[in-house]
């Protein structure tokens, strides 16, 4: 059940921008109500070859705002509205230094309370929040089917077509050293399709994550940077309360990468729902895991739980 039903509908957004190495990072505001007094603040964090407008990305922004705190989405650079060239890259790199930026930029604002900064992020974001969290002081932390390591074997696919998939990214970081344009291939697909991510969910996936900027193509050279990424290798150095929430039937970011992460971390907290990786996004499982989460946020931040209250107050300790 929501702690404060209805709030969602006095959301109000506001769009700024956030220059990261010379590149204009595309952001967006969430928050309920005029004014800039300082209020907790959670930065969201998409997954792989995601955008900030996507229907999941914006349903967390408007439900951790109506919960009482400034929700910051952005997309990064390649992505969306960001700039970057070429399009469609995924660079766990660049992409932790995007988050670090905007992290930055939050701390130096005045409408953000920086002693209360938490960290949210799905699948790949997922991931990167928990390296970002182990050496940046945040307040708190959601990492939501954390990518930390490929499975060993992608349920549904064909050996063969993992092959194909990384021959593909072969083909493609030869291209990007060359200088030539990259050789996409879809980020979600059906099991025979050549593409990133593939399962009997790809068609409900697609139409989940479909927005006015959202594209079903990457560069599949960032598998290969990928298969060494294991974010969660020090999550024992997270000190910020974590919770970590997964798919029981997920095919993508399995268990046996991240049941472990919450008993490893000082502070951790492992959720479970009978689901599938893309179903966790679908609005019915959606709003059960997002109550659940800004429950967890709230009590993190220690935003008062009275609804009729001012959100923004710490609650009694």
């Amino acid at each position: 059940m929501n702690d404060v039903p209805g709030r969602e509908s006095s959301v109000t957004t506001t769009s700024f921008q956030v220059d990261v190495d010379g590149d204009v990072v595309a952001a967006t505001r969430y928050r309920v109500g005029p004014g800039t007094a300082p209020q907790p603040t959670v930065l969201l964090c998409t997954g792989f070859g995601g955008t900030q407008d996507t229907p999941a990305v914006v349903a967390a922004a408007q439900r951790f705002a109506a919960a009482g705190m400034t929700a910051v989405t952005f997309d990064y650079r390649t992505f969306g509205l960001s700039a970057g060239e070429p399009r469609q890259v995924v660079s766990v790199r660049d992409q932790l230094r995007d988050i670090r930026t905007v992290l930055a930029r939050l701390r130096e604002d005045r409408a953000v309370d920086d002693d209360r900064i938490a960290l949210w992020g799905t699948s790949l974001g997922g991931g990167h929040v928990l390296a970002v969290a182990a050496t940046e002081p945040v307040a708190a932390v959601v990492a939501q089917m954390p990518f930390n390591g490929f499975p060993r074997r992608v349920e549904g696919r064909p050996l063969g077509r993992s092959l194909a998939v990384l021959a593909a990214a072969l083909r493609d970081a030869a291209r990007g050293v060359l200088g030539r344009p990259p050789l996409y291939i879809p980020a979600v697909g059906a099991a025979d399709e050549l593409a990133v991510m593939v399962g009997s969910e790809a068609n409900d996936a697609v139409a989940g994550l479909s927005s006015a900027t959202w594209r079903n193509e990457v560069a599949p050279r960032g598998i290969l940077e990928m298969m060494r990424y294991r974010p969660g290798r020090r999550v024992a150095d997270i000190a910020a309360p974590l919770l970590v929430t997964i798919a029981g039937r997920d095919a993508e970011t399995v268990g046996e990468t991240t049941r472990h992460l919450a008993d490893q971390a000082p502070d951790g907290r492992l959720v479970a729902y009978d689901t599938t990786h893309f179903g966790i996004y679908r609005p019915e499982v959606r709003e059960r895991v997002l109550d659940d989460q800004a429950a967890f946020l709230r009590r993190a931040l220690g935003i008062s739980a009275d609804p009729g209250s001012d959100l923004s107050q710490r609650a009694p300790r």
